[in-house]
């Protein structure tokens, strides 16, 4: 079996994107040691969060999330202020929200209810 289990993120300021993936799309916590916080995702995926050693202008990472409900976690992001590139909507990559963290790293929301019926192929 292989399976991803760790990644690097390099962001400018690693508290304030622990406290975004944390507060937002509820990550766990995982530890913060050396400069580096890890945080976890509910498939067990740590994200290490690192100072980057440069300009993020050239980074070109995007991490797809599977939320309960996108729609709905959308509009709670939203109402707290939480940028967006786009609202829900069919997108090249299937149904979802495009939201941008701290660093305007593009994350991909999805779920799989509204995938599912939003990408079906008519008959």
């Amino acid at each position: 079996m292989v399976k991803i289990t760790h990644m690097v993120l390099p962001v400018n300021d690693v508290l304030k994107s622990r406290d975004w993936y944390v507060n937002n799309l509820e990550f766990k916590l995982e530890f913060e040691r050396e400069g580096v916080t890890a945080v976890k995702d509910r498939a067990d995926l740590t994200i290490f969060l690192q100072k980057s050693a440069g300009s993020l202008a050239e980074e070109k990472i995007t991490l797809t999330i599977q939320v309960e409900n996108v729609d709905g976690k959308h509009a709670e992001l939203a109402s707290r202020g939480v940028k967006f590139a786009s609202a829900p909507k069919r997108q090249f990559w299937g149904y979802g929200a495009e939201v941008l963290d701290p660093d305007g790293y593009m994350n991909h929301l999805w779920d799989e209810v509204t995938m599912r019926e939003m990408t079906k192929t008519p008959k």
